[in-house]
């Protein structure tokens, strides 16, 4: 017996290129950085795919923090804790 394949619908169907389009998105050139060397995208895209539960990833290349859920790549943008300064 074969082993199950994912459901395309089940994570966005080329998460390596969404998240380099993401962090191409915040100015980080694609040759400034090796992906593989911050995170597995083929075993995130096992985790998102196995679980049966929403799940969140967060994984950081070059500052620039990456949030991974089964709806795709966004970058987590820091929230002051207080108000500006003057």
């Amino acid at each position: 017996m074969a082993p199950s394949s994912p459901k395309d619908s089940d994570v966005s169907p080329n998460l390596l290129v969404e998240i380099v389009n993401t962090l191409e998105s915040q100015g980080l050139a694609s040759d400034s950085y090796q992906l593989y060397d911050a995170v597995d995208v083929e075993a995130l895209e096992r985790i998102l795919i196995s679980s049966s539960s929403d799940v969140e990833v967060r994984f950081t290349v070059e500052d620039i923090q990456i949030v991974v859920t089964k709806d795709g790549a966004t970058v987590l943008l820091d929230k002051p804790d207080g108000p500006p300064d003057k």
